[in-house]
Order: structure tokens, then C-alpha cells, then sequence
């Protein structure tokens, strides 16, 4: 009888219990993933204006950030972890909330810091102990859909509220969102694409077609200025970064570290989410490729996550804070793998391609400079696809009028005053109308058996 030939672990040096991989010895470069990456690069960029505007931080200091923060990203999957790491972007609207409570400059960078810090021990804790399955899965789903639809609600509020972007921006941002949501979500788009080569090659960059088209419409009709492009290579401005570390600016105080507890907790809740998505991806891809061994487990995933987060705070802390997975770039390179091993060597020579093109893009002085004045629009783009997948994906998870209630009205106040008062409202309401019994009693069987207990010691 033939033999079925087992899957074999793509080649890599053990350290721990860790598997490193490095271009050319272990894997190859693909190229579909080259081209993304130095599209997509631009999705980081869009963070500047998040730490120029609330964070209060100078331009330098941001694309300097950005630079050592896309390079960082390359640890996960050099080190065995199969996803394409990203942002926890889900939470971005919430901490922009968070961190516009403190005055721009020092103080709000503080806050991020203490964030972050809190996001690392956070993953430390539940990745040694294994606590982090039980948490995520014991959370009620009201309170758990409650905090996606505060997210998407906040998402979408800090776009079209007065003086925001889209009152800026009209036509640009009505057109770009538009084009974005119809290309990724709409049935009718979905008809056109498995019948048009063209518009599937479009889908398969994602969110980017969109945000090409509207920095077009946008500079034609003089929304956004014209960029003056220089050549040459973008050189970080160590200088700058550095005054915006705790070794500069100071240590947060006890104050903004207890003030940051409740939007970490949402960050965790959001990156485990994201986490089982990104098991699901990989273990439905792996069923196409019975040549390849994946082999990964969610404590390595946290201690990494763990370890950018903790190194981000200290020395380039960053508004995306270092998720685990970057979702539509896993789903991306998940969907190809599938196409075989002459369309990709491995998982790991996909993930890893599509990482070291994005680093690398960043030093390309005249693309940066080219996306420099449209980077609202990268960023006002990316909310309003988070603030859909968010409100979605929350709502999806209610299964009564009371969990509805609950949920939607915990989102309405995590997303216009914070994630503290929208956690204490969730559970506050969990408890008084979900619950048939806010202190339930003990049942008559444990009753009569402590009675027993008790008659037996007289």
C-alpha cells in the first residue's frame, strides 16, 4: 500500500522553545507579498497622525516610532509565530478617548506608556499562567459585544463629529469610505469579483485600492495639498524619538497608571479575540497544504506580544500598541498558501516576505514624503473599516433583546466617556438584568448538606 508522506516542520534553528527563521537559509521571498508590503506600509504611517495630534508628539519622533515599530514587527514570525503581526486596532478610537484626557505633549505620552506597560504585564501574566483562554471565554458575550460596538461606535463618532475629518474632508472621505466598505463587504462587489480578474486582483490588496482612490479624488479637487516629495532615504531622528521615552519625559504617576487599567483589559479582551481568528485562519489553510507542519501555541504568542509591548513603552511607545496579529494581512497570506507550495514555500516565507517589504518600504524617502500629506486619509479610512467590523462582529455575538440592551448601551457610554465607565455600566447592567439572581442562593441539595455537616461536628 502507498504510503502517505507525514508533514514535515519547515526548516529553522531550535532556541527554546522557539523556532528561528532567517531569509535564504530557511525560506524563500515571495514576491505577491514584497509588492503588498510596500503598499500596505502606509496603514503604519497613518499612526503619525494619532501621535501628532493628541499624543502631542513632533513629526520625527512619530516616523522615527513608526520606522522601529514596523521593524519590531518582524520578531513574531521570525521566531515561529505563523501570524503577521499588527496593531490591536479595534482599540485605537477607544484610546484615542483615553489619552485626549490628558494634556498633549508629556502627560499624554505618559498615559500611552502606562498603557502599554499594562498591556505587557497583562500578556505576561495570562501567557505563564494559561489564565487568558479562561478569562476571554468566561466574559459574558453581552459584555464582550459591548465593548466591539463601544469601539466601532467611537471609531466611527471620531470621523464625522463636528470639526472632525469628514467635515473637513467631505467628498474624499464619502467617496474613500464608501469604496471601502462596498469592495470588502458588498454582495454585489462579491458577484463582480468572481467574475472579473481584475477586480480580484483589486480585493486582494484589501483596504488599499480604497485609500488610493480617495488620496487621488482628494488632491484633484485640493482637499489635501500637493506633496512635495524628496529623494533619498528616510533617516530616523533618534534624537527625537528618545524625548519621547520615559527616560526623557519621566515615568507615569500611580494615578495614570490606575486611570489606564480598564482600557488594557479591553485591549486584552480585543488581541485574544483577534488571536482565535488567526487560529482559525491557519488551521483552515493548513487543511490545503498537507506538506507543511505548523507548529505554534498561544504562550509563545503572548510572551512576543509580551515583549514588544514592553519594549515599545520604554524606549518608542506607540498609539497601535504591539497586537499579535495583524487580521486582513494573516487572512491574505493564509488565502495564498492554500494555492500550493509553488505559489508559496511556506507559511513562514509568506508572513515574513510581506513583513521585511513593509519594513524596508518606511526607508524610501520619496513614497514617505508622496503619503505624507494624506496620511488622515489612511488613518480616517482604517477607522471607518474598524468602526464596521467592530459594530458587526459585537452584534453578531447577542442572542436576545437583553444582551442587545446591555451591549448597546455599555458601547454607547465606553465610546463617549471611556472604557472605565463603560465597563462598570456593563457590568452593572449584566448583573441587575441579565442575571435571575444578582447573589444566587445556595441550592436546597448544598443547604441540606452543610446542615448534615454541621449536625455531625455537635
Amino acid at each position: 500500500m502507498k504510503k502517505h508522506k507525514q508533514p514535515e516542520v519547515q526548516s529553522h534553528w531550535k532556541i527554546g522553545n522557539y523556532q528561528m527563521r532567517l531569509p535564504f537559509i530557511h525560506y524563500r521571498l515571495e514576491t505577491p507579498e514584497l509588492i503588498q508590503g510596500i503598499v500596505i506600509f502606509t496603514i503604519g504611517l497613518s499612526m503619525i497622525e494619532i501621535m501628532t495630534g493628541p499624543l502631542g508628539m513632533s513629526y520625527s519622533a512619530a516616523l522615527a516610532i513608526v520606522i522601529f515599530g514596523q521593524f519590531f514587527m518582524l520578531l513574531p514570525p521570525m521566531l515561529g509565530v505563523p501570524f503577521v503581526p499588527g496593531f490591536i486596532t479595534p482599540l485605537i478610537p477607544v484610546l484615542i478617548v483615553f489619552v485626549s484626557g490628558f494634556e498633549p505633549g508629556a502627560q499624554a505620552i505618559q498615559a500611552l506608556i502606562a498603557l502599554q506597560l499594562i498591556v505587557a504585564f497583562i500578556f505576561l501574566l495570562f501567557g505563564v499562567t494559561g489564565l487568558g483562554r479562561i478569562f476571554v471565554t468566561k466574559l459574558p458575550s453581552s459584555l464582550k459585544a459591548g465593548i466591539l460596538i463601544g469601539a466601532g461606535i467611537a471609531a466611527i463618532m471620531t470621523e464625522i463629529e463636528p470639526g472632525g475629518r469628514l467635515a473637513e474632508t467631505p467628498i474624499t472621505l464619502i467617496i474613500g469610505g464608501f469604496l471601502c466598505l462596498y469592495t470588502m463587504f458588498s454582495k454585489s462587489f462579491r458577484k463582480l469579483h468572481d467574475n472579473n480578474r481584475f477586480l480580484r486582483f483589486i480585493a486582494n490588496y484589501g483596504i488599499m485600492p480604497a485609500i488610493i482612490v480617495a488620496i487621488l479624488i482628494g488632491w484633484i479637487i485640493q482637499e489635501y495639498p500637493s506633496p512635495q516629495v524628496e529623494w533619498g532615504i528616510t533617516i530616523p531622528s533618534l534624537t527625537a524619538m528618545w524625548n519621547v521615552t520615559p527616560f526623557a519625559i519621566g515615568f507615569p504617576g500611580w494615578d495614570i497608571f490606575i486611570a489606564a487599567v480598564p482600557t488594557a483589559i479591553l485591549a486584552y479582551i480585543i488581541a485574544y479575540g483577534d488571536v482565535i481568528v488567526g487560529d482559525k485562519l491557519i488551521e483552515r489553510s493548513s487543511t490545503f497544504r498537507p506538506d507543511e507542519k505548523i507548529e505554534y501555541n498561544t504562550n509563545q504568542i503572548h510572551m512576543l506580544t509580551f515583549v514588544r509591548n514592553f519594549v515599545h513603552a520604554l524606549f518608542f511607545p506607540h498609539p497601535g500598541l504591539a497586537g499579535p496579529i495583524f487580521t486582513a494581512g494573516t487572512a491574505s497570506v493564509a488565502e495564498r498558501y492554500t494555492f500550493g507550495k509553488k505559489a508559496m514555500q511556506s507559511i513562514f516565507s509568506g508572513t515574513n516576505s510581506l513583513l521585511i517589504s513593509l519594513a524596508l518600504a518606511i526607508f524610501i524617502l520619496p513614497l514617505v514624503t508622496l503619503f505624507q500629506p494624506f496620511l488622515p486619509i489612511a488613518l480616517s479610512i482604517t477607522l471607518i473599516l474598524t468602526g464596521y467590523l467592530c459594530i458587526t462582529v459585537g452584534i453578531q455575538q447577542l442572542n436576545n433583546e437583553k444582551e442587545i440592551g446591555v451591549a448597546g448601551v455599555m458601547g454607547i457610554v465606553l465610546a463617549v466617556y471611556g472604557a472605565a465607565y463603560g465597563l462598570v455600566v456593563g457590568v452593572f447592567l449584566y448583573l441587575f438584568i441579565q442575571r435571575e439572581d444578582i447573589f444566587p442562593r445556595k441550592s436546597q441539595s448544598e443547604e441540606n448538606l452543610q446542615e448534615e455537616e454541621r449536625i455531625e461536628k455537635i
